[in-house]
């Protein structure tokens, strides 16, 4: 949260492999929200989502926290962070609870969701996340919320989400050493899912794939609730790192190209277009084919893609999403991105704003903000009862009641 006289502040912290976005909303009365304060700067420190360097990446983040304040009016004090990396797992569990004829009280609930969560994972992994699916009373499937419904035994579906002790621990660090507390750690696509995703399309079945600079993360929703997570480790920086050896030009001239000339299918690039190349070492600018450039970056974006497919294909979902895919983030920016994502996903693919948010929107209307916006929504749904308050508690434990309330608000 944030201080001012205004009202109650949300703020959302997307700590990113290439920048670090701060958003900052204020919430208002039937779940509206207006963004009211962004705040930008370079990502330093940071390699696939993951801190490689502490000093910088707290650095990164405090600037970012000032241009937010300043924009806002406000201080900061504490924030709802977003987390990605290759370290992430995503599965599905199920927990049962016997009931023995009676209502089924709040109490059944946590209790059977806890059963869920039973499970052995790796002594280097924690929970993050256990995302309720659907419940079952008596094998009759699909409710959404059991409470005071009478049976015999309850079951739960849950889809748990862990990471890496390590990366957790350094990104929670990094927000303390910034002088912020952190309200939560959510997963990313889920914090996107939040901001660019409607209730019909959950519904129906959506793929949303958030293309970062290191990472590229899935979530599949059928029937209104999460069923699937993936964390790709390929991303906008993979682009950019090719066309710097492919153009022989430096990272930040690459970065600049791609995004004003990148184009993710080189039949669509006019063959007369040039652009030009700046050069390493104080050598001349070179003019070259924009198709070159076409040439690099189309096999990389392919070949995310089709991995992406692949994981697509292998989770059994895909027969389920029958509203497509959305894709967001800044590398889905990219000139032709959809039409390539739609060729190869065989779905209808549309990109990924943020959606149904008031204040500011000329400035957060973006893929590129996606996540930031999604963290301040996802943490306005959220009671500060359930919220994360302490420095260095631990994460496991803390997560049935909170769930349950985003999965009643979201459902």
């Amino acid at each position: 949260m944030a201080q001012s006289s205004r009202g109650e502040l949300v703020v959302g912290l997307d700590i990113g492999t290439t920048k670090i976005c701060v958003v900052v909303g204020e919430v208002h009365a039937h779940d509206e929200v207006d963004i009211i304060g962004i705040g930008l700067s370079p990502s330093n420190g940071l390699r696939k989502g993951v801190v490689v360097n502490i000093e910088s990446t707290v650095q990164s983040i405090k600037k970012a926290i000032d241009e937010a304040e300043r924009m806002a009016g406000c201080h900061i004090s504490s924030v709802y962070v977003g987390i990605a990396g290759s370290h992430i797992k995503g599965f599905n569990s199920r927990g049962q609870t016997p009931i023995r004829g009676r209502e089924i009280t709040q109490a059944d609930i946590d209790r059977v969701v806890d059963a869920a969560r039973a499970v052995n994972i790796p002594p280097d992994q924690e929970i993050i996340h256990v995302l309720p699916q659907e419940f079952i009373v008596d094998e009759q499937e699909g409710i959404q919320y059991p409470l005071g419904m009478t049976g015999v035994r309850l079951e739960a579906d849950v889809h748990i989400v862990t990471g890496a002790v390590t990366p957790v621990r350094n990104i929670v660090k990094c927000c303390n050493l910034a002088g912020l507390e952190v309200s939560d750690v959510v997963l990313e696509p889920l914090a996107s899912a939040c901001a660019v995703l409607t209730r019909e399309e959950m519904e129906l079945g959506i793929g949303l794939l958030d293309i970062g600079g290191g990472t590229s993360d899935l979530a599949i929703f059928v029937d209104g609730t999460i069923k699937h997570t993936f964390v790709l480790g390929l991303g906008g920086h993979n682009l950019t790192n090719d066309l710097s050896i492919g153009l022989r030009t430096p990272l930040k001239e690459a970065e600049r190209l791609k995004e004003e000339f990148g184009c993710a299918l080189v039949s669509l690039i006019d063959k007369d277009q040039t652009i030009e190349v700046p050069s390493v070492g104080g050598r001349k600018s070179r003019k070259m084919s924009r198709k070159v450039m076409g040439e690099i970056l189309e096999p990389r974006v392919e070949e995310m893609l089709t991995l992406v497919n692949q994981e697509l294909g292998e989770s059994h979902f895909k027969s389920l999403i029958n509203a497509g895919m959305v894709v967001t983030g800044g590398t889905a920016l990219l000139t032709n991105m959809t039409e390539l994502a739609e060729q190869i996903f065989d779905l209808p693919v549309r990109l990924g704003f943020p959606q149904q948010i008031g204040g500011i929107t000329d400035l957060i209307t973006t893929p590129q903000c996606a996540t930031g916006v999604g963290l301040v929504v996802y943490g306005m749904r959220n009671e500060p009862q359930n919220q994360l308050r302490g420095k260095d508690e631990r994460l496991l434990g803390r997560i049935a009641g909170r769930m349950r309330d985003w999965f009643k608000k979201v459902t």
